[in-house]
């Protein structure tokens, strides 16, 4: 079905939209887009939160983890140059 085209003014374009923007029901459907996009906003910030602290906790996890290894690697380091000190010192006798 094609819409009908109506010619206005520009006086009677603005008079129009001046009705309607001034309708209840008008404010009520804008009142509940603002809400949604609201509540939209709100869940996508709540989102990002919860994916940040996951993040965070995964983060800790690994730098603990590496800590851990670079702890075992400086003990090994360091029984690796005793075993050569000792190497040297054996060898010299």
């Amino acid at each position: 079905m094609l819409v009908p085209e109506i010619k206005l003014n520009t006086e009677q374009a603005i008079s129009a939209y001046n009705r309607v923007a001034a309708d209840p029901e008008f404010l009520e459907l804008e009142r509940r887009r603002e809400i949604a996009r609201h509540n939209e906003a709100s869940a996508l910030r709540q989102a990002r939160e919860q994916a940040d602290e996951q993040w965070r906790g995964v983060m800790a996890e690994k730098d603990a983890e590496n800590e851990k290894l670079r702890r075992q690697n400086t003990s090994k380091d360091e029984e690796i140059a005793r075993l050569r000190l000792q190497l040297q010192a054996n060898s010299k006798n």
